[in-house]
């Protein structure tokens, strides 16, 4: 997989774009829109994306924003207004365009389970650490020395990996952290509702960086396009790679000026 070039399949996914009557664009938040923080409340994204995103979408193209966070956090802190589909907590919540909003239900075993890994994780110190959103529980190391995330990613599996014996929940490492979830969800059942939402023949693409991406570009496989935004290249389902920010802003010039638009 090379870095962006003008080749297949990103050429034939430009021809496709040129021409398709529906457009789908999807996109990862941190690590793609937006660089790491250690302050995840000032995640905000690269300059120019908001805009050239807020341009896409008055042509005509329908993004949706598909994240590991709470799908309400990423309405103000994207800046795209007005504010695109959002897909929170690995798809268990849709906010869509016009305000509505839907969240899947936490059935009572997995309320149950995520309920004491949490407190498994209070005992041990690591409470300051924590992140609790719908269906899953979070844990942050991005501002910790390596040698202590080591040590701290072992003490987590170590307290979590016995929960997934008892409960249906899984465990998901991503970029800064780890997070034991409900295995219902996952960004890719995100893109497959997608996709049983659009007409034949659309251009869809996934823009992503982290692990927890990979599920989408599988859904996403023969159907569209895949692609991780990362600095350095790592193996992936994805089909193209763009290092950020520039390549990936030139990928987002190129949809708008494909779909009509202006730089």
């Amino acid at each position: 997989m090379k870095a962006l070039e003008r080749q297949d399949p990103y050429a034939l996914f430009l021809d496709q774009l040129r021409s398709a009557s529906e457009r789908v664009l999807l996109l990862d938040y941190d690590g793609t829109l937006a660089p790491f923080s250690v302050d995840r409340d000032h995640a905000f994204p690269y300059p120019a994306v908001p805009p050239l995103i807020s341009q896409i979408m008055s042509l005509g193209t329908r993004v949706i924003i598909i994240s590991g966070r709470p799908a309400r956090e990423l309405v103000p802190l994207s800046g795209i207004h007005p504010h695109p589909e959002i897909w929170g907590s690995h798809g268990m919540e849709r906010l869509k365009a016009d305000g509505s909003y839907e969240a899947g239900a936490l059935p009572e075993q997995e309320s149950a389970g995520l309920l004491l890994a949490t407190q498994l994780v209070e005992a041990d110190a690591l409470g300051r650490r924590l992140e609790l959103k719908p269906g899953g529980v979070a844990v942050h190391w991005r501002d910790q020395p390596a040698e202590e995330v080591d040590e701290m990613r072992h003490r987590v599996k170590q307290l979590w990996s016995p929960l997934l014996e008892e409960y249906p929940l899984r465990l998901l490492e991503f970029d800064g952290g780890i997070e034991i979830r409900v295995s219902e969800w996952s960004k890719g059942t995100a893109v497959e509702t997608i996709m049983k939402e659009v007409a034949p023949g659309v251009a869809i693409a996934y823009l992503g960086d982290d692990t927890t991406d990979e599920d989408a570009f599988r859904a996403l496989k023969g159907k569209g396009l895949g692609v991780l935004v990362r600095e350095e290249e790592r193996a992936t389902e994805a089909d193209l790679w763009v290092r950020p920010p520039d390549q990936l802003l030139h990928f987002l010039q190129e949809w708008l000026r494909e779909t009509g638009g202006e730089i």
